[in-house]
């Protein structure tokens, strides 16, 4: 069962190679500077190594954002991205927030769903190619 850590601020090599294996590419340039400003973020751990990961970004006030739920692939399908989701919900109602939002594609609506998530409408556009 792994171990869940509220703020661990793992090494940047180990963020790397999560992102690289639970996303397929090389993800931002510095994970430090992301998680300083975070409201919270969770790790998930099977001894020393991270697992699992989400990220909440906030404004400052109410709102915060639920952002880059992962888990490597052989840990998918054991609970680990719903532990992870409902542990950083938890913090970030204790740490203030009034609402939590969260962006996500289709094949995932099922999951949020069963994570307390309801559909709302919303906007998005991209502005880096």
């Amino acid at each position: 069962m792994p171990d869940y850590r509220i703020d661990p601020f793992p090494p940047e090599i180990a963020m790397r190679g999560l992102w690289r294996r639970a996303w397929g590419e090389e993800g931002p340039e510095r994970f430090a500077d992301i998680l300083e400003r975070s409201l919270v973020h969770v790790g998930a751990f099977e001894g020393d190594e991270l697992i699992g990961f989400v990220n909440v970004a906030w404004d400052g006030g109410q709102h915060a954002f639920l952002l880059d739920t992962c888990v490597l692939p052989v840990f998918r399908r054991r609970g680990v991205a719903t532990k992870l989701v409902n542990l950083a919900t938890d913090a970030a109602r204790s740490r203030g927030v009034t609402w939590l939002h969260v962006d996500f594609e289709p094949h995932l609506t099922a999951f949020y769903r069963v994570c307390g998530f309801s559909a709302t409408a919303a906007g998005l556009i991209r502005l880096k190619g």
